[in-house]
Formats: C-alpha cells, sequence, structure tokens
C-alpha cells in the first residue's frame, strides 16, 4: 500500500493547491497576501474582505480537503478495502500541504485550519461536533480565532486517541499506530504554522477578530 500512500498525498498536494481565498482576492483585484496578515487562508479574507469573502473561502478550502479524500476513496475503495481510511488521511494531509505551502506562491499558503475541518468531516464525521463547536465558542467569548484553530486541531488530536483505542474509529487495528502518527502531524503542524500567533497571544498582542466591522 505504499504506492497508494505516495499517491494520494499528490492527489491531495494538487487540490490543495487551490489557493480559494488568493483566487477570490483576485476576483477583486487584490493580492489577499498584500493585506492584512499576508495570509492565504479564511481569516485573513474575513478581514481583509468581509463575510462572504470569508465564508467562500471556508467553504472552498474545507471543500478541496473533502474532495481529495472522496478522489481516494473512487480509485482505492476497492483494492484496499480495510486501509481506504487510512488512505484518506494521506490524502487529507496532501490537501493541506498543498494548502499551507503552494509551490507556486513561493510555498506561502494558508494555516490548514479550514482544510483541517475537512478532513475531520470526511475522516470521522462523529468527531467534528466537539472540535468545530469548541472553535466557534473560543471565538465567540475571545475573540481569537488562532487560539480557537489551536484547540481545534488540539481536540482532533485528542479525539482520535480516545476514539480509536475504545474502538470507535472506522480502522483497522493494524492502522491505528499509523492513523495517531497523521493526527499528530496534521496538530504540530497547525502549531507551527501559527507560531508566531502563540507568541501573540503570550504578550497580550494577539490581533481579535470583529465580525461586524465594515470593509
Amino acid at each position: 500500500m505504499t504506492v497508494g500512500r505516495i499517491i494520494c498525498i499528490l492527489i491531495g498536494y494538487a487540490i490543495g493547491l487551490f489557493q480559494t481565498g488568493y483566487i477570490y482576492g483576485k476576483t477583486q483585484h487584490i493580492d489577499i497576501r498584500e493585506h492584512g496578515s499576508g495570509n492565504a487562508g479564511t481569516t485573513n479574507t474575513l478581514r481583509t474582505l468581509g463575510f462572504k469573502a470569508g465564508a467562500i473561502t471556508f467553504a472552498g478550502d474545507c471543500g478541496k480537503a473533502i474532495l481529495a479524500i472522496f478522489i481516494s476513496w473512487l480509485i482505492f475503495h476497492a483494492q484496499y478495502p480495510e486501509g481506504i481510511k487510512l488512505l484518506g488521511m494521506y490524502a487529507g494531509l496532501g490537501a493541506v500541504l498543498g494548502h499551507n505551502y503552494p509551490f507556486y506562491m513561493k510555498f506561502k499558503g494558508g494555516k490548514g485550519i479550514a482544510c483541517t475541518t475537512g478532513v475531520i468531516l470526511a475522516f470521522h464525521w462523529q468527531m467534528a461536533p466537539l472540535c468545530i463547536g469548541l472553535f466557534i465558542v473560543v471565538v465567540l467569548l475571545t475573540q481569537y480565532v488562532s487560539l480557537g484553530s489551536i484547540l481545534l486541531v488540539s481536540v482532533f488530536f485528542i479525539e482520535l486517541l480516545l476514539f480509536g483505542q475504545t474502538g470507535h474509529l472506522p480502522v483497522a487495528d493494524t492502522y491505528l499506530p499509523e492513523i495517531y502518527v497523521l493526527g499528530g502531524i496534521f496538530t504540530l503542524m497547525a502549531i507551527w504554522r501559527h507560531r508566531a500567533n502563540i507568541r501573540r497571544l503570550l504578550n497580550g498582542m494577539e490581533n481579535k477578530l470583529n465580525l461586524f466591522k465594515k470593509k
């Protein structure tokens, strides 16, 4: 199944290269990377272009991870029925890598939270309510999107361990350790992409989100 893993990462990376925020910004005659935080993801698009742009960006970035996992299922579900969920995780990882590190944008993309949300939904949707619910509550209470994002991916990893160890993941026991490793990679990558935000949070200098601010 090694070749399958590689193919799924490449499929995911190729789909992840579709930078929704950047492309939407171009339709508005701006380069989103030249505004706000300089990030090409949902939060900066929301801050720069407003709620509609942020919602479209989130849907696009979340959807491309779901699409990558679906394509991996179409290609490999008959050949590897026991390992298809694992291959889906590799496709999702590829999508996040393509989103975060697009080669044609000098490897400067987003931070992968919307993409990771798509992975959670496509991999095992039962894990999504707690992750997304916690994100929404934290952002509403604190207005710190970065804090909500970090908690979302951290809870995802914790749920992977809990669901896996209690037999509630649709994954063969043989592949559980590898699933845990991939979940850890998702989490560590998201935290790494938020390292500057973490420093600002610790120093009390992080930017807050104002959904009702006029653009």
